[in-house]
């Protein structure tokens, strides 16, 4: 229950239109942003989705997965030394790329329980070398989705401080509860300072495909795309193909079964947790969860993932992953991206923390 691997079904049309156009010869490079046939689908699809118009010819660049869109656009727009504000428990590749291309990572804490965004603590973050926000909703790994109202306030701070926003909506269709997902560049005078990241890599289960994109102003956007050129030339051909036919094909329902599934996955594993008194922060989206395992022998989340492991055989990211300094040592992040079969099987091992008596063995 460790990584986000996400060992659910493939869509058998995804696959189909890939080998088939293997078979017919597309196995040559594509444009460095992408090939025609996808940009064009992710532009359909966000207008219907996200109520965003994007222009596939000047707006979109196919990269190597969300996180290689990422990694291009942090080297186009940021320089050494800008400031670079993260939400708190944040995606490590994240604060790797921001590292690598030497800009300086500054954190806002999100505030237990339910993982909420203080403006003051944001505010009070940003300096006259703050180039940029990272924003990744749904999270990974707290779940968190953030609010239309949390959405406005962080566009109005872009706004008064001239901020691009770098967005990760990798977990858009994974969304719980009722929640909803908002795309930030969708809200008034956004578009042309956001970076809108994503990929179907988790939607459609082909998490080892490598197919993500940016979506930025035309300014931007030529020089994601230069740099996406540099770094990766291009995307897999026939794998781009694959994803523009599932994105063109698949229908609200398949969407809709996605969300339920996924839903009960997190109910059925969430549940156990609470049995167990490892506190889980329910998350409104994506597919991980934070359970607090403070109650484990250990001082570290290593040492306390550690010893889950040899009690249950179930593995988890120790918290330290995802927080600066010690503040994640009471953490383990688990992954419910598994087959039903996975997920039960995950339960019952969990159930060993429990003594005959009922209570938890922590020792």
């Amino acid at each position: 229950m460790a990584q986000g691997v996400c060992d659910t079904g493939v869509p058998k049309l995804v696959l189909e239109a890939a080998k088939q156009a293997m078979d017919e010869g597309l196995n040559t490079y594509t444009r460095y942003d992408g090939l025609v046939e996808l940009r064009q689908a992710l532009a359909q699809r966000m207008k219907a989705f996200n109520h965003m118009t994007v222009d596939p010819d000047t707006e979109v660049t196919v990269s190597a997965g969300a996180t290689g869109a990422f990694h291009c656009a942090c080297m186009a727009l940021l320089e050494p030394g800008d400031e670079v504000i993260l939400f708190e428990p944040y995606y490590g590749y994240h604060l790797s790329t921001i590292v690598a291309v030497e800009a300086v990572p500054k954190f806002v804490s999100l505030q237990t329980p339910d993982w909420c965004l203080s403006l003051d603590d944001l505010e009070q973050a940003v300096t006259d070398r703050t180039k940029a926000i990272v924003l990744n909703s749904p999270g990974n790994p707290s779940g968190k989705v953030f609010s239309v109202e949390e959405l406005q306030a962080i566009a109005n701070i872009a706004r008064q401080h001239d901020l691009f926003i770098f967005t990760d909506e990798m977990y858009e269709y994974f969304v719980h509860d009722g929640c909803t997902h908002v795309s930030i560049a969708s809200l008034p005078d956004m578009a042309d300072r956001t970076i809108t990241i994503s990929g179907y890599s988790k939607t459609f289960s082909i998490t080892g495909w490598r197919i993500g994109h940016a979506v930025a102003a035309p300014r931007w956007s030529s020089v994601i795309g230069a740099m996406n050129d540099l770094v990766y030339v291009c995307a897999p051909a026939p794998l781009q193909y694959g994803v523009a036919v599932g994105i063109q094909t698949l229908d609200a329902v398949f969407y809709q079964e996605l969300q339920r599934s996924f839903q009960r996955k997190r109910d059925r594993f969430c549940q156990v947790l609470q049995e167990l008194g490892l506190s889980p922060t329910i998350p409104q989206g994506a597919y991980y969860v934070l359970a607090d395992v403070s109650r484990f022998p250990g001082t570290t989340g290593k040492e306390r993932a550690m010893y889950l492991l040899e009690k249950t055989g179930v593995a988890g990211v120790p918290g330290e992953a995802f927080f600066q300094e010690n503040k994640g040592a009471s953490y383990i992040r688990f992954s419910f991206a598994k087959t039903d079969a996975v997920v039960d099987m995950a339960c019952e091992r969990l159930q060993k923390l429990k003594s005959k008596n009922g209570r938890q063995e922590l020792r």
